[in-house]
């Protein structure tokens, strides 16, 4: 018998006598009898079996799903917070049409509403109204002093924390301050509504509220001095007075010994300091001190 076979039914446990015999007798008997007498020692791994072809093959496809739709998700969502971020910026300017315009200390500005009316914006004020939607909903909001030329046949509301002014086709001037609400009317008419009062002012007509005290006046002027640089006061007391100068010179007033409330007439221009500090103080028999480029400290008698 040649040697493979030999070998095969070696390896199958079937030799004959002879046949052993003769397998001894080969030159790697003593080898081969090594190798099967120590496999028997040998375990098989406590790990995880190997799967078949085809649940590997299937595994293999999730995996590479899984990767390529995590790949193509990452840029998405890049592009979805663009497109939010655009989104949001758009119906932002599109949809919230507000016009929103303030002037600092010192400053005036002049502002043509969306039916040619004008608004002189008086120092440290402020307006906003609604562009696109004008037509239908014709208010803006007012804090601080404003005077207005109205369009001839044109309606529309001054709305402040005060009161709301409504308006025909007129000139009128309208000032809120902390506890100071004024409205004074130059040509036209005017409807004033400030909590339980309610007046209707014709050209000369003034209203007032001050710290709570309503009163009604009336006015020669053709317009607001300050449109002239020019503040002018009828029984205000001092304090609003020094308050309009603060706003108007961009400085701070400090007061020693004097009575705020007393009530001042008169006014002060807006182009000279130490003339409008001359303006207040010598009717009032007060001094003033300069004691810094932005600081003012107003003495009373005797200090």
């Amino acid at each position: 018998m040649d040697r493979e076979n030999l070998i095969k039914k070696w390896l199958k446990d079937e030799l004959s006598d002879t046949e052993k015999q003769a397998f001894d007798k080969l030159d790697d008997a003593a080898l081969n009898q090594y190798i099967i007498e120590n496999a028997s020692h040998f375990k098989a791994s406590h790990f995880n079996k190997l799967q078949d072809f085809d649940t590997f093959k299937d595994k293999y496809k999730a995996s590479k799903s899984q990767v390529k739709q995590l790949n193509w998700f990452k840029p998405f969502l890049k592009i979805a917070s663009v497109i939010v971020v655009a989104l949001g910026l758009y119906f932002t300017f599109v949809f919230n049409s507000n016009t929103y315009v303030e002037t600092l200390a010192g400053q005036k500005t002049t502002i043509e509403l969306p039916d040619h009316s004008k608004v002189e914006l008086n120092a440290l004020s402020s307006i906003e109204y609604n562009t696109k939607n004008w037509n239908d909903n014709r208010a803006l909001k007012l804090d601080g002093e404003a005077y207005f030329k109205v369009a001839k046949g044109k309606t529309f509301d001054v709305k402040t924390t005060r009161g709301t002014v409504t308006v025909v086709g007129t000139q009128f001037n309208v000032k809120q301050r902390n506890n100071y609400f004024e409205v004074q009317c130059f040509e036209g008419i005017v409807k004033v509504v400030s909590d339980s009062i309610t007046r209707r002012l014709l050209a000369g007509d003034t209203y007032q509220i001050l710290n709570g005290a309503f009163s009604e006046g009336k006015t020669k002027a053709l317009m607001p001095k300050w449109t002239n640089n020019m503040s002018e006061f009828n029984a205000i007391p001092v304090k609003e007075v020094l308050s309009e100068l603060e706003r108007q010179y961009d400085i701070q007033v400090t007061f020693k010994n004097i009575d705020v409330n007393r009530l001042f007439t008169g006014g002060f221009p807006h182009d000279d300091l130490e003339k409008a500090l001359v303006y207040i103080t010598k009717p009032m028999n007060i001094t003033y001190e300069l004691s810094s480029s932005n600081l003012v400290i107003i003495h009373g008698k005797g200090n």
